[in-house]
């Protein structure tokens, strides 16, 4: 390790040691702290949120329609690393995995008995909670992660420079990245990526820990969790020792197989001629609704407003601090291929799958409780989806595949993610050493127990909030340095064909 790094890494791995102390030390007064600054930053910042997903989603789409489509993540020669579908199936393993899985049902269901606006559990209330399901796990989202993801590969691939968040900025900022400005920005990312991924590693140990119960009588409590965090910490070390080429793509591929499987059964085996009705409905009112959607903050109606908070500016912070992460794995993935296929890709294929996924989870949820008078609301959250697989065929054995499923997710998220902190703190190093990714899994795990300890689901969401405050305004400053540093590479571009021209009418 270089100086730099190396300082980088002490520094990031000491504050996030007096964190988890604290956590452990003083839980209460932790916990206090925690929620006043996640009020103050849903209250007073809530619109900022608001404007800056939407504002993503419109950069995402210029730059699919811009002149700027054609450049290369890249040498201009530079070939794709790996095909198609499994490039696909990393860049959606690293991005949703856990949370689609936690949130399938019980997300739709939610919406649709204490809707945005008007009355709950009626069929108004059903698109609705549809269409806003859709809204937090689509478009906007997907344009947020495409954004960083962008500014990483093409300052990694094209410019070689080191893959941190600080690199990004280098058309901004210059060799002011290089000092104490650029390791600043590399902590404060460290930090999102930390509390962004601790979210996932709570909702995925709650879920194990509510499959097992139902399958074979576990007790549901925080000690079983912990305990299945601990089993699965060995899994993901073991899986990030390995390299990305070897533990990351196989399990990706493994994930994406079992994730297909589930789609297609859910889809057969549940009320499948609703849920095309449900997609096609939901389709139109999104389309319809989405910048409404995208820009709402309710300020006449306190009630109204503190959904919107509590939901859609919960996910824009989630999505925000994650971007370190999914961004810098998504770049990690993305050699090679042009900015126009990238945007598209990482934009819409994934916002469709998301839509199609909880169409047909969330769809089957709401239908059993509309029609069949059924009580899927009245469900934990974590445990929404076991009960919807109860009433169907096969339930069972579609139980063991999901706790299958969120096990081999938890290990790509949580390795991912030590590869990428490992990353960040070791001056962008594309293998950073084992020991470093170690000590990442380590903290990551004290960290997840230490925020599910002082408030469960609600520690997770305050930490994800407060840590990703920063993280907004890094994510518009990079936006303005990609389009000065692709004017300027356009340029050259142009004055070299020019050059040459001038040189071929010479010489003839």
């Amino acid at each position: 390790m270089e100086h730099s790094d190396r300082s980088t890494f002490k520094i990031s791995v000491g504050i996030a040691t007096i964190f988890v102390l604290i956590g452990v030390l003083i839980p209460e007064q932790f916990a206090a702290a925690m929620t006043v600054a996640q009020s103050f930053i849903l209250e007073s910042f809530g619109w900022f949120y608001q404007l800056v997903a939407t504002f993503s989603l419109i950069f995402a789409f210029f730059m699919i329609f811009s002149k700027y489509g054609k450049i290369k993540l890249g040498k201009p020669d530079s070939k794709p690393e790996y095909s198609r579908p499994t490039w696909f199936a990393m860049l959606f393993s690293a991005g949703m995995g856990i949370g689609l899985l936690f949130y399938g049902v019980s997300e739709p269901i939610a919406h649709f008995t204490a809707p945005p606006l008007g009355d709950g559990s009626t069929a108004q209330s059903a698109i609705l909670g549809m269409r806003y399901t859709w809204l937090h796990w689509g478009l906007h989202a997907w344009a947020i992660y495409a954004i960083v993801a962008l500014a990483f590969a093409y300052q990694k691939f094209r410019k070689n420079a080191p893959g941190l968040m600080s690199a990004t900025l280098y058309p901004v900022f210059g060799e002011k990245v290089k000092g104490p400005l650029g390791q600043t920005i590399d902590v404060m990312s460290v930090f999102a990526t930390l509390f962004g991924v601790a979210a996932s590693l709570g909702l995925g140990s709650q879920q194990i820990n509510a499959g097992l119960a139902y399958l074979v009588g576990i007790p549901n409590n925080f000690m079983v969790q912990i305990m299945i965090m601990g089993i699965i910490s060995v899994l993901f070390i073991i899986s990030a020792n390995t390299g990305i080429s070897r533990g990351i793509k196989y399990l990706s591929n493994v994930n994406m197989s079992i994730a297909v499987l589930l789609f297609i059964t859910m889809f057969v085996l549940g009320p499948t001629l609703f849920l095309f009705n449900m997609f096609t409905s939901t389709l139109g009112s999104y389309v319809q609704n989405v910048a409404l959607m995208g820009l709402r903050l309710s300020p006449f109606d306190a009630k109204e407003a503190a959904w919107t908070q509590g939901w859609t500016i919960f996910y824009w912070a989630w999505w925000v601090s994650w971007t370190p992460f999914v961004g810098m794995f998504i770049a990690r993935v993305s050699k090679g291929r042009t900015i126009r296929e990238f945007t598209v890709a990482v934009l819409l294929i994934p916002s469709l799958v998301c839509a199609l996924w909880f169409t047909v989870f969330g769809g089957t949820g709401i239908y059993l409780e509309f029609f069949e008078g059924l009580n899927v609301s009245g469900q934990g959250i974590e445990t929404a989806l076991f009960y919807v697989y109860q009433q169907l065929p096969f339930g069972i054995i579609l139980s063991i595949l999901t706790v299958a499923l969120i096990t081999t997710f938890f290990i790509t998220s949580a390795d991912s993610a030590t590869f990428v902190l490992g990353m960040q703190t070791t001056d962008g190093k594309l293998n950073p050493p084992n020991k470093v990714k170690v000590t990442w899994g380590v903290i990551l795990v004290a960290s997840t127990v230490v925020l599910m300890a002082s408030g469960g689901l609600a520690g997770l969401q305050t930490a994800i909030i407060v840590s990703s405050f920063p993280l907004t305004f890094i994510v518009l400053i990079m936006c303005y340095g990609l389009i000065k540093t692709f004017n300027q590479d356009l340029k050259k571009q142009n004055n070299k064909a020019v050059i040459k021209k001038e040189r071929e009418k010479t010489v003839s």
